[in-house]
């Protein structure tokens, strides 16, 4: 692993353990050659993930970027960092179970919708209003009423 401060090879693992959820491993690693230390996460990839995009490129599934995205939907929203990180790890579970590892990005937002419908209210018409392309108030009060005319969660 390179050390992020003085890009030296040759970084020690100090410590490693699992994260509260089990879904990852925590290092603690130092340089020898600056003394820098810094925290890694070691996660389970099942296979390696194509996203197709809408213009048919294909690049590599970034869950950090996935991860960035929902995080965008939810600022300033009180929702519990563990909640997050369960959705997201299920989503990318349910990516790797299907059956091809190329993944149109369609079904990537709609899973992520999904998960923010259950999540957070707020958070789901943010991140429908970019992934749907919102362009009028109407388009807000449609979402608004998909979430409306759910049952509460118990």
């Amino acid at each position: 692993m390179r050390c992020p401060y003085c890009g030296g090879l040759d970084t020690q693992v100090k410590d490693s353990r699992p994260t509260e959820d089990n879904a990852s491993i925590r290092r603690r690693r130092a340089c020898p050659d600056c003394g820098g230390r810094f925290t890694t996460f070691e996660r389970v990839q099942l296979r390696e993930l194509m996203v197709v995009k809408k213009n048919g490129r294909r690049v590599a599934f970034d869950r950090d970027k996935l991860q960035r995205s929902v995080e965008v939907a939810l600022r300033k929203r009180d929702v519990a960092p563990e909640r997050v990180e369960r959705m997201i790890n299920g989503i990318v579970r349910q990516l790797e179970a299907q059956g091809d590892a190329d993944i149109p990005t369609e079904r990537i937002g709609e899973l992520v919708m999904e998960g923010l419908r259950t999540l957070d209210g707020v958070a789901y018409v943010r991140f429908s209003s970019v992934y749907r392309n919102f362009r009028e108030a109407r388009d807000f009060n449609v979402a608004v009423g998909e979430l409306e005319a759910e049952p509460e969660p118990k």
